[in-house]
């Protein structure tokens, strides 16, 4: 379990990122944090493997201070996943993958080893393992971001945009690939978007953040739709008007039409 105390940043300059935040993510959820660019997403989710350290409050992980740890032990047991992979472009696609397990003492050869089933677990095949980065497409680079965060089997997984960058055929499928991945494997997983569709089809619970991280509204992607809880989360979801859908027959089917008359899927 991760729990926000009170948790506020102010970076040199007196701009405040955070402000009093509090929130508890449960165990083996798909927890997103949703909000608009500067809304403070980020800064959040570096507090919990201290690439970031709060002004103030704590950040705990199953009851500990963080702080109480060591910050590279503490970062080598949580998966990271970054836009793009954030990969090393010098090593390939394998030395990528082994370097947290390697550096905890896992031995090369054990440690390719399961860099290969990962590689196959997230879609792709070991014979990529000898390709750099550059040699792959975006969603490539993605599914080897997340093989690499899982190869040292955190418990927790922060996910930082990481799908951002894709086009939106292989990002629906890096979508789907992590539901099945979490249906699997059962992480703890803290995904930040500015991007409310992505938010509503991945989570198990999500918080819609307002300027300085204050949480506008929390609860699962079906109650904050169904009631959200102010006009600044109507407006933020689109359920003012942009998600309120109708039904029309056509060619004998229901199809689902959106507010501007644009057809988003069929009914069964």
């Amino acid at each position: 379990m991760i729990e926000f105390q009170r948790v506020s940043k102010t970076y040199p300059g007196g701009f405040e990122a955070v402000r009093e935040f509090s929130l508890v993510i449960p165990d083996r959820s798909i927890f997103v944090l949703v909000g608009s660019s500067g809304s403070g997403k980020t800064t959040l989710l570096r507090m919990v493997n201290r690439m970031i350290e709060p002004t103030s409050g704590r950040v705990l992980i199953d009851d500990e201070d963080v702080r109480d740890q060591d910050p590279v032990q503490l970062r080598r047991s949580i998966g990271y996943v970054l836009q793009d992979g954030g990969l090393m472009p010098h090593r390939n696609v394998l030395d990528n993958v082994v370097a947290v397990p390697i550096l905890n003492g896992v031995s090369r050869l054990v440690a390719h080893g399961s860099a290969k089933k990962l590689l196959e677990q997230v879609g792709l095949t070991p014979d990529l393992g000898h390709r750099y980065p550059a040699q792959l497409s975006g969603g490539q680079r993605q599914r080897v971001g997340v093989a690499r965060a899982l190869a040292a089997n955190p418990t927790i997984l922060l996910m930082d945009e990481p799908f951002g960058a894709v086009d939106p055929i292989v990002r629906r499928e890096l979508q789907d690939e992590l539901k099945a991945l979490q249906a699997e494997l059962g992480k703890t997983i803290v995904f930040v978007t500015h991007d409310v569709d992505e938010a509503v089809r991945l989570a198990d619970y999500m918080a819609v953040l307002a300027e300085h991280a204050i949480i506008a509204q929390v609860g699962s992607p079906q109650s904050i739709l169904a009631q959200p809880a102010d006009d600044f989360v109507r407006d933020f979801v689109g359920t003012d008007s942009q998600r309120v859908l109708t039904v029309r027959q056509v060619g004998g089917r229901d199809l689902a039409i959106d507010a501007t008359g644009r057809p988003v899927g069929v009914l069964s």
